[in-house]
């Protein structure tokens, strides 16, 4: 039988986001709303950022941040917003992952009013470029034991096979994988690559 592994939250609470959350909260409220705005403004335009080179160096004086914690705070933001986008998240459940990083509830609010107002062109925008990857929706997995290749082993291998439920709008897939023991190490170990980059925003 396959088992099913627990769902992934939008984000996970990492030292960088929780750097980023300290930054966010130290701003004032209305300075941040209409960063966020900007961000969410540009946020379909793939290569481009939301601020110009001239302006980040503006918003470093205006806000009393030197350009790493700026960048920072611009990337996160624009991540917060990319998952929820992805994710199309519900007001309620975007602020619950918001409090978890350690966001105080004036700026949870700045991003629920951003994400109310603004949210669905958001999508809609980026449904239009067909930002849209394939979505993993759900991963089951389950143990097997195969017999060896060789004829003169009797030994039994153990292998996982995973099953990856995909959607791309109204279309869905399931895509199954059989992995090794060494397979499913580098596997892992490739993932852990992934999330040391997605951790090191800063």
């Amino acid at each position: 039988t396959l088992r099913k592994m627990a769902s992934v939250e939008l984000f996970q609470a990492s030292p960088s986001l929780k750097k980023a959350a300290g930054l966010i909260n130290s701003l004032d409220s209305g300075r941040f709303a209409r960063l966020l705005a900007r961000v969410l403004q540009k946020l379909h335009l793939k290569d481009e950022r939301a601020f110009s080179a001239e302006e980040e160096e503006k918003l470093q004086a205006a806000l009393e941040l030197d350009a790493r914690d700026l960048e920072l705070v611009l990337d996160t933001a624009t991540f917060i917003l990319q998952q929820a986008a992805y994710h199309l998240s519900k007001p309620a459940v975007l602020g619950q992952h918001l409090q978890k990083i350690g966001l105080d509830e004036d700026k949870v609010q700045v991003f629920l009013q951003a994400w109310t107002s603004q949210g669905k062109t958001v999508v809609e925008k980026l449904r239009s470029r067909t930002f849209y990857p394939k979505q993993l929706e759900e991963v089951n997995w389950r143990l097997n034991l195969q017999m060896a290749q060789s004829t003169r082993s009797k030994m039994k291998m153990p292998n996982a096979l995973f099953e990856f439920s995909l959607s791309e709008g109204e279309s869905k897939e399931k895509v199954r994988i059989d992995f090794t023991h060494e397979e499913l190490y580098a596997f892992y170990t490739k993932l852990e690559t992934i999330q040391g980059q997605l951790d090191g925003l800063s």
